[in-house]
């Protein structure tokens, strides 16, 4: 049997991208390269300035949680592949090899990976990101195999990070590792490709599940409305629809299946990180903000009075079962002091893949990424994008 290295490499080396490849790498470069500029000034991002480009770019793509995801595989893959692209030279076509790996792996890795605790961003994400920078630098499909078998060791990361500065470093850590590993693939270095099939089976992954066939990025990428975990903007969406005096609310019911809830870890949050995965936070903000944007998920809003009573108000009914993180749906009803019961229900919400966001929608999710800026996500291309980040991002080392 072919090993998964070898077949995704074959795939990666002649990847020979149609007109709905190019528009969805398009549309995650601008996505991607706006939520990492939004975080430019974050202390995180600070803290990650001694990490190569690629890096860092990741470690700020993904530190406000608002970068897209791939739903069957839950790994937020632009925020992986743009930044490997960018930081390469590779445009459209790297991004395309990397993200059709990173679907691809974690796909195969599964709900199981996924439920037992790990961040399947970095695992499937490293090795991804070796595919995508060895594709930008010209290599053949066997030196790709071999750059993905190199990025095996650095293919780790956990769920316990998520609402810690460590969630998003370990993201950059990733990228890191797969262009080293990709550089020395270049440069001759060898490994066994059979290494990628071990791994998989080592953390709870099939490799016989890997297929590629089918486009480029399989089932598409769902884009964040909401600056938050994707398990909350389902919540979020629905609840904004409830249209209640936040003062007179006194109880409020989530009904969702269990995997819906999984990356959900923090109850009772006392941060704006750990605010983004919370469900109960995430039912607060949704009935006192008008938007539940980037002002929603900072540490005063977190602890504002009225948000900490809401948050203790909320019951949570999970039914059980489950394998991915829309499964079913949220139904909510929130109970107020005169009695009345208000009810809303939701599966998909507004960026998913099959509600798709509306051009409005994403240009105004860009418009607020760069509010401030002398940028225009309009006139940003794979040519061009690397030197608006590195104007606004500067980084230590290459």
């Amino acid at each position: 049997m072919t090993s998964v290295a070898v077949t995704l490499a074959e795939w990666a080396a002649g990847l020979d991208p149609d007109r709905e490849d190019l528009e969805l790498a398009h549309r995650s470069l601008l996505d991607t390269v706006a939520v990492t500029l939004a975080a430019r000034e974050h202390r995180v991002t600070r803290l990650a300035a001694p990490l190569t480009t690629g890096a860092r770019w990741a470690v700020a793509g993904h530190v406000l949680d608002f970068d897209d995801l791939h739903m069957p595989s839950t790994t937020h893959v632009s925020v992986v592949c743009v930044p490997t692209a960018l930081a390469t030279d590779g445009g459209a076509r790297a991004y395309l090899a990397a993200a059709g790996v990173m679907a691809r792996l974690g796909t195969a890795l599964g709900w199981r990976h996924y439920s037992a605790g790990w961040h399947a961003t970095c695992t499937a994400g490293a090795p991804a990101a070796a595919a995508g920078a060895a594709v930008a630098f010209g290599l053949p499909a066997e030196r790709i195999a071999a750059a993905m078998a190199l990025a095996v060791p650095a293919a780790g990361g956990v769920q316990r990070a998520f609402g810690t500065d460590a969630k998003s470093l370990q993201v950059g850590f990733a990228v890191e590792a797969g262009i080293r590993a990709a550089r020395l693939a270049a440069a001759g270095a060898q490994a066994d490709p059979s290494a990628l099939d071990v791994w998989l089976g080592l953390v709870g992954g099939d490799p016989s599940a890997v297929d590629p066939s089918g486009p480029s990025v399989p089932n598409g990428l769902a884009i964040k409305l909401y600056p938050c975990c994707y398990a909350l903007q389902r919540p979020i969406s629905a609840l904004s629809e409830v249209h209640a005096d936040p003062a007179a609310v006194r109880r409020i019911v989530l009904r969702t299946p269990e995997a819906t809830v999984v990356p959900l870890i923090h109850h009772r949050p006392d941060s704006g990180l750990q605010g983004k995965f919370s469900l109960e936070y995430a039912a607060a903000a949704a009935l006192l903000d008008s938007y539940a944007g980037f002002g929603s998920f900072t540490d005063e809003a977190v602890r504002r009075d009225e948000a900490r009573r809401l948050v203790s108000v909320v019951e949570t009914k999970l039914d059980p079962g489950g394998d991915w993180l829309l499964d079913g749906e949220l139904e909510a009803e929130v109970h107020t002091a005169d009695g009345a019961v208000l009810r809303t229900r939701q599966q998909y919400p507004p960026g998913s893949p099959a509600r798709p966001p509306t051009p409005d929608q994403l240009a105004a999710k860009l418009a607020d990424c760069v509010a401030g800026l002398d940028t225009d996500p309009a006139e940003w291309t794979w040519e061009n994008a690397a030197d608006t980040l590195r104007r606004w991002l500067p980084c230590q080392t290459n």
